[in-house]
């Protein structure tokens, strides 16, 4: 059998604010340079097929499901993780000391990406209706909640939020 060779890329990635190069497979999904190229482990791969949600980060602001995108097309791109959110664990943002408080979170695999949905939509729908995140929530799956927690979470966040969430 013969082999055919490996094609590669040397992108550069900005993530979290912090810019990355380095030489990728141009099949390498953006889950797999987060998880084993830059050890950003909060990026969960659930499904893999862009279903679940688990694996949500922030491209240029927008969410996108990491297990769809190449590596290669985040190439002179943004990307925020979940890691971005908060300082440290002492200084978690406004909307995951929600989900703490409001039990928006059990076995917290799904959390992190939800985390990052909820932060792209709260940008363009600042002050949501409950129907509102749950529509948000929506493409995010979580076996162990039943997400009433964490719109609870999301709607005390914005109440009591100035522009903080």
């Amino acid at each position: 059998m013969i082999e055919s060779p490996v094609d590669t890329r040397t992108i550069t990635v900005v993530v979290n604010g912090a810019s990355h190069t380095a030489t990728v497979e141009t099949r390498l999904s953006l889950a797999d340079f987060l998880r084993e190229c830059l050890r950003l482990t909060g990026t969960h791969l659930g499904c893999e097929h862009g279903v679940c949600g688990a694996c949500t980060v922030l491209v240029d602001g927008d969410a996108v499901r990491a297990c769809l995108m190449l590596a290669v097309q985040a190439a002179n791109r943004q990307v925020a993780t979940v890691e971005s959110l908060a300082a440290d664990e002492q200084h978690l943002t406004l909307l995951q000391q929600q989900f703490v408080e409001h039990h928006g979170l059990q076995c917290g695999f799904c959390t992190p990406g939800i985390l990052m949905t909820l932060t792209a939509e709260l940008r363009t729908t600042p002050a949501p209706t409950e129907q509102q995140v749950r529509d948000m929530l929506a493409g995010n799956l979580c076996r162990c909640t039943g997400y009433q927690g964490m719109i609870d979470a999301v709607l005390a966040a914005t109440r009591a939020r100035g522009d903080q969430v």
